[in-house]
């Protein structure tokens, strides 16, 4: 089995930020948010978070903040719950939330959720499960959870829960390993995952292990190494994790690696990118690999991050 090139890695990301000209990073400035929280996560994980410029960074992020107190995804676009919750998570990696206008934040959180119990993503009122999630860790990171109706949350989202055992992006929607994490991940924050029934939802995610050890994210479709993330967390919250091929999945992220120019691809041979170089990254800490930090499976971050988050008043 070959070894994770962690310094090739660091510095694939290091680099793909200077690459400000490159076609990947012209078609991804809308959503710079998310790939600064991929990216700086990942240093994080492979101890390397001190590369960066912390200044630099969050000088940046809070030119994305709208008046609102939501964050876009880059300076200049409109704000977004998906990008708020990178936003604060990037501020919790540098230990920097007490810049924040936390009252600001969480309002616009908790101003997005429906009379149902669930959450619109922005103003024009697209509902999804994801945003269920993000709005719970979201304000759960700023401690302020009593902004909301979270047993109308929980219902909702236990509303999206299909006859497989897992979860969909609204009621009646088809189960999906992401979907099934937001969900898991809101009820794992909430205290509330005694509304999964966790046999038959355990199956279904190590189902989603194929031959070559990778995880897909629903029944027929390749192995992708994001899901190493998705699947896993999930397994891990539920108390299910033993019941898939750990060395058979840790080989499939490995062969995902560019072991020339870092970074890590979808499947072996694919072009490599930050949001499968985290997801890669991620999932290695899941499953325990040496050298690589502990993540934590509900919050997304180093567990060192959110035990200062907790114990800190």
């Amino acid at each position: 089995m070959g070894q994770l090139v962690a310094d090739k890695h660091v510095r694939y990301i290091l680099m793909a930020e200077k690459k400000k000209e490159s076609f990947e990073s012209v078609v991804m400035d809308h959503l710079r948010m998310n790939g600064a929280y991929w990216g700086l996560t990942t240093l994080d994980l492979l101890d390397k978070l001190g590369c960066v410029s912390e200044d630099e960074v969050v000088s940046w992020l809070m030119t994305c903040q709208h008046e609102s107190g939501g964050f876009a995804g880059n300076t200049g676009h409109d704000p977004h719950i998906l990008y708020t919750l990178s936003a604060v998570q990037i501020l919790a990696l540098f230990d920097k939330i007490n810049i924040l206008d936390i009252g600001k934040v969480s309002s616009y959180v908790a101003k997005l959720q429906n009379e149902d119990g669930s959450f619109s993503g922005d103003m024009w009122g697209e509902i999804d499960t994801r945003f269920s999630y993000i709005a719970i860790c979201c304000l759960s990171i700023l401690k302020c959870l009593d902004k909301i109706n979270v047993e109308k949350a929980v219902e909702y989202i236990v509303s999206c829960k299909n006859l497989d055992g897992g979860f969909g992006c609204t009621p009646g929607a088809e189960s999906h390993a992401g979907q099934i994490f937001c969900c898991v991940g809101a009820l794992a924050i909430t205290g509330s995952l005694h509304h999964v029934d966790k046999d038959l939802l355990g199956w279904w995610l190590c189902e989603r292990q194929l031959k070559g050890g990778g995880l897909n994210g629903r029944p027929e479709k390749l192995a992708d190494v994001c899901y190493s993330w998705w699947v896993l967390s999930s397994l891990i919250m539920i108390d299910r994790v033993h019941w898939i091929d750990k060395a058979k999945l840790v080989k499939f992220i490995l062969d995902c690696q560019d072991l020339e120019n870092g970074g890590i691809s979808d499947r072996p041979d694919d072009a490599v990118d930050i949001f499968h170089t985290y997801f890669g990254v991620a999932g290695l800490s899941l499953l325990e690999y040496p050298g690589v930090k502990v993540i934590d499976p509900a919050y997304a971050l180093p567990v060192d991050v959110v035990n200062r988050i907790i114990f800190t008043k």
